[in-house]
């Protein structure tokens, strides 16, 4: 049985419990992670933390995740696109248009609800009730890789290296306009939009920011277009669409942050993560999948290339 509490010391002293807990424990909602505090289920020295708690250097916080509760989201036998799977853990291939979890709007027809089906009850519990097994995820709209944990040493150490930046995530993009250099980082922190909370944004000396990198690096150039391989060192909501749209090259086809004329017949964001490299959770080998552009992004890119020499 997978051991229900999570224990870490503090580095610096000063930082609320609330922004502190999400540096920790990235695979976790934000939402989950307010849960925690108010049940009293996070202490120090076992009495519990207040979010707005401000902690020392060198204090020891415990995490007491709670019990499972029974899902609500029904099993739905969705074919799913497995690139590889063992007793820990999945890496899957996600389509686009496919939503990762249940929320408003969207409780079928998600990628946990394929999940549900696919592993039934051997899915981490952490992350809550309607994420199962989820550690990380990528929008409706994107294509691509991620992992799934079957259990909570999984989803623990994965979690880590998500937080520690050692986890490899590299996807493809295409961009609008020539990027002046082959190669840069975006550095710039992303938080909550200030008026259009669906949204996130650069914000430099905003509220609850977090700190946000992008590396970037130009595959090939096209006529109005550019065709990137990005690597994330950190991975806050939106990230890459967020960066890109702040240096005044949007991802194409992006409905939230690119132009006001979209182009329709990407049906959303021409992103696809691409590439993951992990430690595995129990035998401490470096794993890595690259999974092959799907057929929306290379019908686009192959589109540009023969605009290029007409």
């Amino acid at each position: 049985m997978d051991d229900p509490n999570f224990t870490f010391i503090v580095d610096d002293g000063g930082i609320r419990l609330d922004k502190l807990l999400a540096a920790h424990l990235d695979g976790i909602s934000r939402s989950a992670i307010q849960n925690l505090i108010a049940d009293g289920r996070v202490t120090a020295g076992g009495r519990p933390l207040a979010k707005s708690a401000k902690l020392s250097a060198g204090q020891i916080v415990t995490v007491s995740m709670p019990e499972p509760v029974e899902l609500d989201v029904l099993p739905e036998d969705i074919p799913l696109d497995i690139v590889y799977e063992d007793v820990d853990m999945l890496v899957v291939n996600k389509p686009k248009g496919m939503v990762v979890h249940p929320a408003p709007g969207n409780y079928t027809g998600t990628l946990v609800n394929a999940l549900l089906c696919h592993c039934g009850e051997s899915l981490s519990g952490i992350n809550g009730v309607l994420r199962p097994g989820i550690v990380h995820r990528i929008d409706k709209d994107t294509s691509g890789l991620l992992l799934v944990a079957k259990n909570d040493m999984a989803h623990r150490s994965l979690a880590e290296q998500i937080q520690s930046h050692s986890l490899t995530r590299e996807y493809r993009a295409i961009v609008y306009g020539n990027l002046k250099d082959d190669t840069g980082a975006v550095n710039a922190p992303i938080g909550r939009h200030p008026s259009e909370r669906k949204k996130m944004a650069v914000q430099l000396n905003g509220p609850g920011a977090r700190e946000a990198v992008t590396h970037y690096f130009v595959e090939e150039r096209l006529q109005g277009f550019t065709y990137l391989r990005l690597r994330l060192e950190t991975g806050r909501t939106h990230q890459i669409r967020v960066h890109m749209a702040y240096t005044g090259h949007p991802i194409a086809g992006d409905p939230v942050y690119g132009p006001k004329k979209v182009i329709t017949q990407l049906n959303g964001q021409c992103l696809h993560a691409g590439l993951i490299g992990f430690i595995h959770p129990r035998s401490g080998e470096y794993m890595e999948f690259s999974e092959s552009l799907p057929e929306y992004f290379s019908a686009f890119l192959q589109k540009l290339r023969v605009k290029e020499y007409e």
